[in-house]
């Protein structure tokens, strides 16, 4: 019976009720809904992240064939601020390479948005807002708490992100045996964030883990905190042990951005995956000047299955990467 959806008809209008809330959330606050391309010329350089690429047939002019499709609407969404456009958002599909299985899908819908002239903190509330708003459709509710990157770590598993060798982290996975080959402290502090630290998250507790190590910065900028250490001004967001948004108080450096994606890839070098091209036309709005702002992405299918208490993407999803 492969034909048949894999999501219930509850399901399905649901997602629909669920858009709708969305998008008179952001009418009421003034933030607009744009349409951005589902495929570029550049790539995502993150090397945890596998983009999709195709070769286009027709006519380029000289452009390049190969395009990329996205993994977020990051990059035009900015490009669109650099314009002058203003606060702005985008529902719409997005792509990830190698990405299939309970809670995962190689295409799935994100809402990505930004707020000029605001920080990754006062993000949080408005992003725990929106989630409160679609949980209310299933009279859910959640409260909001907000605690450190590092103070999380070290009120929960007595170790210091900051501090604490490869070998203290990798002790405090206690009984959980991974393979230690080709991974690094960042890596480790991900494997204790996902085995030890999820699981154990309040079910009815939003959850905002803010102020990551710098070295997991990605577009985010990066400041000195009260204790002498370089923090990255991001946020990832829990609902109970499933993660659903990731924030950026964002980088506005031209150079830096460009310093961190050659970063990127150096280390797919080194782990021979294919680098996506740099997105040339995202440093050119950078440089011409991004203005202050913060920008979340919340993954809607994710949110979904918070909503029907499920623990496998395919219950939301009209057809799962096995029956589309």
């Amino acid at each position: 019976m492969s034909w048949q959806p894999s999501a219930s008809f509850e399901a399905l209008r649901l997602r629909a009720g669920l858009n709708a809330r969305i998008r008179a959330f952001f009418a009421e606050r003034g933030v607009t809904e744009v349409e951005t391309p589902v495929m570029s010329v550049a790539g995502n350089t993150d090397p945890n992240i596998a983009s999709f690429a195709l070769e286009f047939s027709g006519r380029t002019d000289g452009a390049p064939r190969t395009r990329w499709l996205r993994t977020s609407p990051e990059f035009p969404l900015k490009r669109l601020l650099a314009a002058g456009f203003g606060d702005c958002y985008e529902l719409g599909r997005v792509f990830r390479d190698g990405e299939a299985g309970g809670r995962h899908n190689p295409e799935f819908t994100m809402l990505e948005w930004y707020r000029l002239g605001w920080d990754h903190r006062r993000l949080v509330t408005e992003t725990a807002e929106l989630v409160q708003a679609a949980l209310a459709l299933v009279d859910r509710r959640a409260r909001l708490q907000t605690i450190g990157y590092h103070e999380l770590y070290r009120q929960r598993l007595g170790v210091d992100p900051a501090s604490t060798d490869e070998a203290g982290l990798r002790a405090a996975l206690g009984d959980i045996e991974i393979d230690p080959r080709g991974l690094g402290r960042d890596d480790w502090l991900d494997l204790l964030m996902t085995h030890r630290l999820q699981p154990g998250f309040d079910r009815d507790t939003l959850l905002a883990v803010i102020d990551y190590p710098a070295s997991q910065c990605a577009l985010a900028r990066v400041r000195e905190d009260g204790d002498a250490v370089a923090v990255a001004e991001r946020f990832e967001l829990y609902l109970g042990p499933l993660e659903l948004a990731n924030g950026y108080h964002e980088l506005t450096d031209a150079g830096e951005q460009r310093r961190r994606f050659l970063h990127d890839g150096g280390v797919r070098a080194r782990r021979q995956q294919t680098s996506p091209p740099v997105d040339e036309r995202l440093l050119d709005a950078l440089a011409a000047g991004l203005p202050a702002c913060a920008g979340v992405a919340l993954g809607v299918d994710r949110l979904l299955m918070a909503m029907l208490g499920s623990g496998r993407i395919g219950d939301v999803l009209a057809f799962d990467f096995a029956r589309a």
